[in-house]
């Protein structure tokens, strides 16, 4: 049971990571949705204008993954799917 509490909390940390970051995306006309944490890992989705878009890699790096990073320090690794 407490994984499950450990777990619940690295995903509340995440979420809150992703809406300090949502304005900016929104501003390019873009939005990130969260898929799933798994361990040590966040998996997300950029979607609108950040989904192709030819930065969407240093977004995902500079941008969304070291946000995350500085909410939950569990995390080492955040990885984008896409359609």
């Amino acid at each position: 049971m407490k994984n499950n509490g450990v777990h619940e909390q690295t995903v509340t940390k995440v979420l809150e990571a992703l809406e300090s970051i949502r304005p900016f995306l929104n501003g390019d006309g873009g939005d990130i949705e969260l898929i799933d944490v798994e361990g040590d890992k966040v998996i997300v989705k950029l979607h609108g204008n950040c989904n192709g878009c030819p930065m969407s890699f240093s977004t995902m790096k500079l941008g969304v993954e070291n946000t995350i990073k500085q909410f939950a320090p569990e995390i080492k690794e955040v990885v984008n799917v896409s359609d």
